[in-house]
């Protein structure tokens, strides 16, 4: 969806993997799907960009880099350059440069409602003109996802993805949505209205799952459109399980 940012001529571009965790496999994991992308796998593109992994904890750090140091020796050159380095929301990188993405999953899930405008504050404030940051949720296996996109001026749009056959419906998503809005999932509220108008809609269009969840899923979309939420994309995103829609639709 964002493959357009990292194909600029600017050099380098910066990719943030903020709060990679216990190991970084995540990061890891980034740099090999970037690097498989049909329009980024091709010079000059993979030239230019460059990943870091930032942790507050500086035993994840040191491990990250022992693994990264045992990769060199058995394998050949990354496809993409990645380090890790001591750092938080301030997303320190070289030479003071800013970052064209940042994604944070699982982080911010980890403090207080109340600490999550001033994150964002700074994590936007280390983007490029036209970089986004991402504040994001999953359960373990990544099934259930969420994530609110932001760019300089602040959060621009709430992204739901589900594995299908992962939930019974849209609304078990609840338990994974960002801080930002997980406790705001009670009545009255543009998310819960959000959810609850989802699940009508799936419930409405059960009949559909003779044809498959996929198919189920995108006719439970189109209808939730056509109520008047403001869904970005289409059946192309839709029927991967993801649906994104306008932050000020859901904000709290």
């Amino acid at each position: 969806m964002y493959a357009h940012l990292l194909t600029r001529r600017n050099n380098p571009i910066w990719i943030v993997d903020l709060g990679y965790g216990a190991s970084p496999i995540t990061t890891l994991d980034m740099a090999n799907h970037l690097a498989s992308h049909p329009d980024i796998a091709r010079p000059p593109h993979t030239a230019n960009l460059r990943i870091r992994g930032l942790e507050i904890d500086p035993q994840r750090v040191h491990h990250a880099n022992t693994v990264m140091q045992e990769r060199k020796k058995t394998r050949h050159p990354e496809p993409i350059a990645i380090d890790f380095a001591l750092g938080g929301f301030e997303t320190p990188l070289p030479n003071n440069a800013q970052a064209t993405v940042i994604r944070a999953f699982n982080v911010l899930r980890q403090y207080d409602e109340k600490d999550v405008p001033q994150a964002w504050k700074t994590l936007c404030s280390r983007l490029t003109p036209e970089g986004i940051a991402i504040d994001g949720t999953c359960n373990e296996l990544g099934r259930r996802t969420t994530w609110i996109t932001l760019n300089r001026s602040g959060p621009i749009h709430l992204t739901i993805s589900i594995k299908h056959g992962a939930w019974q419906r849209p609304s078990d998503i609840a338990e994974r949505l960002p801080k930002a809005l997980i406790h705001h999932n009670i009545p009255g509220t543009r998310i819960n209205a959000f959810l609850t108008d989802w699940d009508d809609v799936w419930a409405r269009n059960s009949h559909h799952a003779t044809f498959g969840q996929r198919q189920w899923f995108i006719a439970a979309c189109a209808d939730l459109r056509d109520r008047g939420w403001p869904l970005l994309h289409g059946p192309r995103r839709w029927r991967l399980g993801e649906v994104t829609i306008r932050w000020d639709a859901v904000a709290p």
